[in-house]
């Protein structure tokens, strides 16, 4: 089952011990193989990885993408093994998660499953990336029947390690409180930095710790890159990705390929640290 925090009377923390890198989804591994590669380069502070081929697992077994999942997981398992060099992948992170699209709750339960089951297959991931996750009330009850479904699935297959499966959910905004028990994981946002810069993060997330939240943002100039890293640790989120590439009016997906600063932003968040 998902790791559930119930809310109560944790503090916000910094999240500086906790800040880590999550990828929202780069290109297909033959267009982008410089991003899949770096992703098990030593010192990167990663926590998960999105693999989508085409918005969803695709109908047969790519191999590309297979090699990609084989590395991440192979860096993976090393670690946690304690035979990767310290600093090589941080033990708490380092996951290939399956991209689910909700469309904001229009597709069907079992399409959904269907397409976990086949990443599962196929790729052996390490838990699921709910895109386009509805965020309003109404939906909630929908939701939690899926990511217990899903739980349940990953708690029988052989991608989940011993911390067990990852479930995020993508909303890109504040969902109503009650989703914070659906899943491990809430991207909480997801835009340009014009509108990062100046958000405000919902009361109720104080009562959980940083690890629950993501931020992804794009158009981040280099010239802002530390004021973006203070706003993602004041707001408590303990996952990142920002980008200086934007989405050319919604025409092109930012987060599909590294920023000009990947170097700079991952020493600012800083080495990932095998346990």
């Amino acid at each position: 089952m998902p790791h559930l925090t119930s809310a109560g009377s944790l503090p916000r923390t910094s999240g500086a011990e906790q800040l880590g890198v999550g990828v929202p989804g780069y290109a297909h591994p033959l267009l982008a193989p410089a991003e899949w590669a770096g992703l098990n380069r030593p010192g990167t502070p990663l926590h998960w990885a999105v693999l989508d081929i085409d918005n969803g697992p695709g109908a047969r077994p790519d191999p590309h993408c297979l090699d990609a999942a084989g590395r991440l997981r192979n860096a993976r398992e090393r670690a946690l093994r304690g035979q990767a060099p310290h600093d090589a992948v941080r033990a708490a992170g380092g996951r290939l998660l399956g991209h689910l699209d909700l469309a904001l709750g229009g597709r069907p339960f079992g399409e959904l499953v269907a397409d976990a089951r086949s990443y599962l297959d196929w790729y052996r991931v390490g838990g699921f990336y709910l895109d386009r996750c509805p965020a309003g009330r109404a939906e909630l009850a929908a939701v939690r029947r899926l990511t217990s479904t899903l739980a349940a699935l990953l708690g029988d297959s052989d991608g989940a390690d011993r911390d067990g499966g990852l479930l995020v959910l993508g909303h890109g905004t504040h969902p109503y409180p009650g989703y914070a028990e659906a899943a491990d994981q809430l991207v909480t946002f997801r835009g340009p930095w014009a509108d990062y810069r100046w958000s405000q993060v919902a009361e109720w997330t104080a009562a959980y710790e940083p690890g629950r939240f993501a931020h992804f943002v794009h158009g981040v100039p280099r010239t802002h890159l530390e004021e973006a890293v203070r706003i993602a640790r004041w707001q408590g989120a303990g996952t990142i990705f920002f980008t200086d590439r934007s989405d050319s009016g919604g025409h092109t997906d930012p987060f599909a390929a590294l920023p000009s600063y990947w170097d700079e932003f991952v020493s600012r968040i800083g080495p990932g640290i095998s346990e």
